[in-house]
């Protein structure tokens, strides 16, 4: 296997890894809906209809970076989202642990840094479109 398919297998692996979590974290919102979501964004001086953006973030973003279809707009939609998500729900997390000794928002820097990684490396051969 030559390198640069081993590459398009990589980007493919990263792209199917962080879609289909962030997707399935999206998916939850859907289910338990935005009212609290709402609440928290107007809290912090946002207009309510922000909250629907985790809608694009956490749903339509990991749907185009699994499918390799504008992967590197859906990555970039994706740390958009986790920075949002990082100020308005984990800011006082920063510098705690969990009860395992892990970070605390280990799971929202992994998902900020793999999205960061799909927007810089592109989807790679195996996807929609190479964008």
């Amino acid at each position: 296997m030559n390198s640069s398919t081993q590459q398009d297998i990589g980007k493919l692996i990263l792209r199917l890894a962080v879609g289909s979590l962030v997707f399935l974290h999206g998916i939850s919102k859907l289910e338990g809906g935005l009212d609290g979501i709402i609440k928290m964004v107007e809290t912090q001086g946002f207009p309510g209809s922000f909250a629907y953006g985790v809608l694009i973030g956490e749903v339509l973003a990991p749907l185009l970076i699994i499918t390799g279809f504008f992967s590197r707009i859906g990555g970039i939609l994706v740390v958009i989202n986790m920075l949002f998500a990082l100020y308005l729900v984990h800011l006082g997390d920063l510098g705690r642990l969990n009860e395992q000794g892990g970070w605390a928002i280990e799971l929202q820097i992994m998902f900020l840094a793999t999205a960061a990684a799909v927007a810089l490396l592109g989807p790679g051969k195996y996807a929609f479109n190479e964008r």
